[in-house]
């Protein structure tokens, strides 16, 4: 399946809209559900071709997200502001912990063009032989590729729904020609999907397809506001290294100010990561006087 590219406007405000058909209609038969999804890809590749949107941290959210979900399914109790702590306050030799390796899955997963060398990094207790493999599974059509990808992982891991989720979805992405892995699947199926098989399965893929693309259409839209506010207010910005501190913060979900090296000092970071909040172009995201990450 190919796209046609469209020049990408500058103004977040024309972004593409998700047409209410595609996210109001009740699919009745596999026909309608796969019609439907394929509508939502086009159009979420539409939006991406977007100058607008912040590409990079949108993956970074999205990561974010779907590391949050398979958490969830291995009954673990973390969400979005652990797993943040956990990635951004890591020291040289400490472990994540079981939470804190899946979102390092998805972080890598998404950082690099999607490949099997970059696989291989965010899955490293897989055998690179077995990766290549069950990405082999698919056939076909894009979705019904993924799903085969999906259930060939399931079925032979039942319990890494990590893995399963991640390799499907970047089935998805080589399939579609993008260039990155963006997590869909691991954002719209539902636990109880995964021990779906053939066509259920593949019914179950094209819905949640639908749904992941209307949460991805949405924080793609939002970030591309915040992200032009963001490049709005840094001409203001006279600490030295604030160019190279902006650019960090557009490609990544968090930062704490001690990552923001170009800025000299600790201290310089924190008064530079306050005067963004000041002029209402990024967030704090933790509520906490100390040990705070910022985030547009």
């Amino acid at each position: 399946m190919t796209y046609a590219r469209h020049d990408p406007p500058d103004d977040a405000d024309s972004l593409p809209r998700m047409p209410a058909w595609v996210t109001s209609a009740r699919p009745e038969t596999s026909e309608d559900a796969a019609f439907l999804s394929g509508a939502a890809l086009s159009h979420l590749h539409l939006l991406l071709c977007q100058g607008g949107v912040p590409q990079t941290l949108l993956r970074a959210r999205l990561a974010l997200r779907a590391a949050e979900i398979c958490v969830t399914h291995q009954g673990r109790r973390e969400r979005a502001s652990e797993l943040r702590d956990a990635a951004a306050f890591l020291q040289p030799g400490d472990s994540p912990g079981p939470a804190g390796e899946v979102y390092a899955a998805w972080r890598l997963a998404v950082a690099r063009p999607v490949s099997s060398k970059t696989l291989q990094r965010a899955l490293p207790g897989l055998d690179p032989d077995r990766i290549a493999t069950w990405l082999d599974a698919g056939q076909g059509a894009p979705l019904p590729r993924a799903a085969s990808v999906l259930q060939a992982v399931v079925e032979e891991r039942p319990r890494d729904h990590n893995a399963s989720l991640l390799l499907a979805d970047a089935s998805l992405a080589q399939a579609l020609g993008w260039r990155h892995v963006l997590p869909l699947l691991a954002l719209g199926l539902k636990r109880a999907d995964l021990r779906k098989s053939g066509g259920d399965l593949r019914r179950a893929c094209h819905r949640a397809i639908v749904v992941a693309a209307v949460e991805a259409a949405r924080q793609a839209g939002d970030l591309a506001r915040r992200a032009e506010r963001l490049r709005g207010v840094a001409p203001k910005l006279r600490a030295k290294g604030a160019e190279e501190a902006v650019a960090q913060v557009l490609s990544q979900d968090a930062v704490a100010p001690t990552a923001l090296t170009a800025l000299r000092s600790a201290r310089a970071a924190r008064r530079f990561c306050d005067r963004l909040v000041e002029l209402g172009a990024v967030r704090e995201l933790t509520g906490r006087d100390t040990f705070r990450l910022y985030g547009v």
